[in-house]
């Protein structure tokens, strides 16, 4: 098989409000075709109430639907990216063209990551600050995407020190986003995939839980569920200051 070893395996995608925010922007989902690909989405809306969740909504129905619709599996990595590609530019365009047309939906957008599993491969792409993790046991976690953000942009550029990010002013302003613009920048990364456990998540878990406490979770014998309903706990329990969104998958091992 061109694609490799389809990986078995178990997936869970859940939102929360939080316990500060009154509206829910966030939207997940984790699903699997019949040719035994798995696609992870996690997107973060942005524009305020009745705009960032019908952006993500807009954005996370139209990647799931040409997902489903896709004929065949994916086998080579520039099949995957190109797909990625154009799917996350349609979703673009549907939200730039109902901003524009509607003034209800002016200013809105979202985040997006996405991680798409064929075989012994994966491709990522990102946009905006929700993140990608990988998690292996003994190896723990890794964080797979870098934040599109102008603290992130500071950071790199040496204006200021990783350890003032938390609680620079400007922390939360993104510098890529989907809808926004009517073209599109992303990230698309490859990985060989190996069967480690697969996180994708909004910046309201990791901003209420360190990466050690997230691993801490993950690296229990807990149910999939189990573990994405504890990491939603936790966030809540350490202040719950934004939406949490998560997308996870444990491929079953021999």
């Amino acid at each position: 098989m061109l694609g490799g070893k389809k990986y078995e395996g178990a997936f869970y995608a859940k939102t929360d409000i939080g316990s500060v925010r009154i509206s829910n922007e966030d939207q997940a989902k984790a699903l699997i075709n019949a040719y035994g690909d798995v696609i992870l989405i996690v997107c973060d809306g942005m524009g305020g109430q009745n705009k960032g969740d019908y952006a993500a909504k807009v954005a996370i129905d139209h990647i799931a639907e040409c997902f489903y619709k896709k004929k065949g599996s994916f086998h080579f990595y520039t099949e995957a990216r190109t797909w990625l590609n154009l799917v996350l530019k349609e979703c673009n365009d549907l939200i730039y063209s109902e901003s524009e047309k509607n003034k209800t939906y002016s200013g809105m957008g979202t985040t997006a990551v996405v991680a798409l599993i064929f075989g012994r491969r994966m491709v990522i792409a990102n946009i905006g600050d929700s993140r990608a993790y990988s998690f292996e046991r003994y190896l723990g976690l890794k964080r797979l995407t870098e934040d599109q953000t102008y603290v992130d942009y500071l950071i790199k550029t040496g204006q200021i020190k990783e350890g003032e990010s938390s609680t620079h002013p400007d922390r939360h302003v993104l510098m890529n986003a989907l809808g926004i613009f009517p073209s599109l920048s992303l990230t698309l990364t490859n990985f060989n995939y190996r069967g480690e456990a697969v996180l994708l998540c909004s910046d309201g878990l990791y901003n209420n839980m360190s990466e050690q406490e997230i691993n801490m979770v993950l690296d229990t014998d807990d149910r999939v569920d189990q573990k994405v309903l504890s990491l939603i706990s936790e966030a809540n329990a350490n202040g719950g200051s934004d939406n949490i969104a998560i997308a996870y998958w444990e491929a079953l091992h021999d």
